[in-house]
């Protein structure tokens, strides 16, 4: 068994606490609660301060996977500032597409175009993942992202 002299323990917490003071304060462990609440301030401002409504009706039948989501897809990692918003979505779009996920990918690509993205720049990712996806995959994603642009036109002249 380890045991640590009172100077080793006293260096152990001096480190600590400095590592608390410079680290980011995403790169700080905090409580669940914490985590989730950072998660819901980060869905709210990629959604023009609305729910997610995928996320809620994921916490009514599966509500482990949606704080699971909430804490640490979205308040760990979308909560990192090491990307802005808009390159972080534009990355979540092409992953998502490249994995034939269109669902998620409309999500993000609403997202996107919510925090500066432009349509052009969305249309250049389904291009660029004709190389590593296929180009299936990047119809598919064309389709997708073809309806969000019309509904959204059609609900911005409403």
């Amino acid at each position: 068994m380890l045991s640590f002299s009172t100077p080793r323990k006293s260096m152990l917490a001096s480190l600590t606490l400095v590592a608390m003071t410079v680290l980011p304060f995403t790169a700080q462990a905090t409580t669940t609660e914490a985590r989730s609440a950072r998660g819901a301030e980060m869905i709210r401002h990629l959604n023009n301060g609305e729910a997610q409504p995928n996320l809620e009706a994921m916490r009514e039948e599966f509500p482990f996977l949606a704080e699971a989501t909430e804490a640490y897809a979205l308040g760990d990692v979308w909560g990192r500032d090491v990307l802005d918003d808009r390159t972080r979505q534009l990355a979540a779009v092409a992953a998502m597409a490249a994995l034939g996920e269109t669902g998620l990918m409309r999500v993000h690509a609403g997202y996107a175009l919510n925090v500066g993205a432009s349509e052009d720049e969305l249309k250049e990712i389904v291009y660029m993942i004709t190389v590593p996806a296929g180009f299936p995959r990047a119809i598919a994603a064309s389709q997708v992202l073809s309806e969000l642009f019309s509904e959204r036109r059609s609900s911005a002249i409403e």
